[in-house]
């Protein structure tokens, strides 16, 4: 069984996909790049599009039944790998603890021309 989520906290899509897909007691998310939600426009610089990306992240894990404590596996696609590391101390900030499995890759180009986007995949949380 499958069950589409939209949070509407988080930025709307830029395309024809919902924010996550719940199947099984897990969560995917959509890749989600550093747009303000209210304003639909891309903060400025990796360290606030990466904490963008993140409160987004959030918005849609709280909208499934989830928090990126219960994230299990995450993918970050960054557009110049020379930002891993301040993308990482701000990943840092968000995972303690037990920290999900990862990939982490540089790729051609982002839409909008984001400068990182990161997908998570989630545990629901127990009631």
């Amino acid at each position: 069984m499958k069950k589409t989520i939209n949070a509407p906290k988080a930025p709307a899509a830029v395309g024809p996909y919902v924010h996550a897909v719940e199947a099984n007691g897990l969560i995917f998310t959509s890749g989600q790049i550093g747009l303000i939600p209210e304003t639909g426009e891309l903060q400025n610089g990796i360290e606030a599009q990466t904490h963008q990306v993140f409160k987004n992240l959030q918005a849609v894990l709280e909208a499934a039944g989830s928090d990126l404590d219960c994230a299990v596996k995450t993918s970050v696609f960054l557009d110049d790998i020379n930002d891993f590391g301040k993308v990482n101390e701000i990943y840092a900030e968000y995972f303690k603890g037990e920290t999900p499995a990862r990939s982490c890759v540089e790729v051609a180009k982002l839409p909008k021309g984001a400068l990182v986007e990161i997908e998570v995949i989630a545990v629901k949380k127990e009631a």
